[in-house]
């Protein structure tokens, strides 16, 4: 039997039932907006050493290879809403078909996740901050001038003002981003293209993850579409394939825009820095201000998704009985006080973020989680595939996993 949608949304309007069915366009812009954040400027920092054709080879890989999982999460949440109506929460999900070791491995993974992205958004929202300030203030004070300041938007703030707000950020950041592709485009040399180091790949895998991480929100799109597998398969082939090509781009004009000399030069033991690479280079004083704005727009929207997000964990999943201002701390404090205590933190956050919480949550989770439902699943008639290979794609995508935490691991004993 081949079904073509699973249930149907239902929303009352005074005496009427209302089907409220999903748009494939919304979807894909959840999937998107979800995407697109502060990752992107990290991203030329880890690529630099590989050059421009390689690292685009690689962030079409990785794209590949996040695609693939993220399909293998949708495949669950069909199968979720299908034998229980509807399958709820990334973490209540896991739980349901890993059982309690599962959900506890996907639940240490998403706090270390969320507090660990948290710390670098904090500490580089406050280190740009200090950027803009007419009077010089040491790093603590950005950075706490930072979390104080949207740690109060979020606990002052109704909801619905915080998701106008972000919206509008959201429109700031797509805007900004196409003014810096512009007047950085003028600065691009073609010749930096040439150069070619394949083998200062793999270093760059982590941030990428990060980058391309989406798969929290594939749950709530399965219910949004009302369980139409093709719909589904569009919006998150579509919402991740627009940012990619917006990172592709990024990444060429900064890599682009390199002194040669540099380029050549660089051994990774120094710290590259894009945007401020962009600001000493021939685009003048606009655009020095679009970098900025950038900048800190892409990490105030990415800092209030986590922050809702860490939020809802501790009242969803912790479910300890605590009063609002201690819940919120919990999410504020922990995080502020060590971007406090490590400032240059951003790189590293993001890189341990990518390599260990997003290969458990984004790849060898739902790898596991398809493996069960396939192939111990009593109804198969009913279950619908969204990755073909069996058990071999299974088991790649779980390998992969495994070497980008190895390579990681590797990399402190080195």
């Amino acid at each position: 039997m081949q079904t073509t949608r699973l249930f149907s949304n239902i929303e009352f309007n005074g005496d009427k039932l209302l089907h409220q069915p999903g748009s494939v366009l919304g979807s894909t812009a959840l999937i998107a907006g979800t995407t697109v954040g502060a990752g992107i400027l990290a991203l030329p920092t880890v690529t630099l050493p590989s050059g421009v054709a390689p690292s685009t080879a690689l962030l079409i890989a990785v794209w590949l290879y996040a695609l693939v999982s993220g399909l293998l999460i949708a495949e669950v949440s069909l199968d979720g809403m299908l034998s229980y109506g509807a399958s709820g929460s990334f973490l209540t999900m896991v739980e349901s078909v890993l059982g309690k070791p599962g959900g506890i491995l996907a639940g240490g993974a998403y706090l270390f996740l969320h507090y660990g992205l948290l710390v670098a958004y904090i500490a580089q929202g406050g280190e740009i901050l200090l950027g803009v300030l007419p009077i010089n203030l040491p790093n603590w004070a950005g950075t706490t001038i930072f979390g104080l300041l949207f740690g109060g938007v979020m606990y002052f703030g109704r909801p619905k003002l915080i998701e106008k707000f972000n919206n509008a950020l959201v429109f700031v950041v797509i805007a900004s981003f196409a003014g810096l592709l512009f007047l950085a485009s003028k600065q691009v040399r073609l010749s930096q293209f040439v150069f070619q180091d394949w083998s200062q790949l793999t270093a760059a895998i982590p941030v990428m993850l990060v980058a391309l991480f989406y798969h929290n929100v594939i749950p709530v799109i399965a219910i949004q579409l009302e369980g139409d597998a093709r719909k589904i398969k569009q919006s998150i082939f579509v919402g991740s394939l627009i940012p990619l090509l917006m990172f592709i781009a990024w990444n060429a004009v900064i890599l682009g825009s390199v002194n040669s000399e540099l380029l050549q030069n660089f051994t990774g033991a120094e710290k590259f820095e894009p945007l401020e690479n962009l600001r000493g280079g021939s685009g003048g004083n606009l655009l020095e201000i679009i970098v900025s704005v950038f900048s800190e727009v892409a990490i105030i929207t990415s800092f209030i998704g986590f922050f809702y997000g860490l939020l809802n964990f501790f009242n969803d999943v912790v479910k300890f009985s605590t009063t609002r201002p201690l819940t919120y701390s919990l999410v504020l404090f922990p995080p502020m006080c060590l971007a406090i205590l490590s400032p240059n933190i951003f790189l590293n956050a993001l890189e341990s973020a990518g390599a260990f919480c997003i290969s458990i949550l984004g790849a060898i989770i739902p790898a596991l989680m398809v493996w069960k439902r396939r192939y111990e699943h009593g109804n198969f008639d009913n279950y619908r595939r969204l990755v073909p290979g069996g058990k071999i794609i299974l088991v790649t995508v779980i390998s992969i996993a495994i070497l980008v935490i190895l390579n990681k691991l590797l990399s402190f004993i080195k």
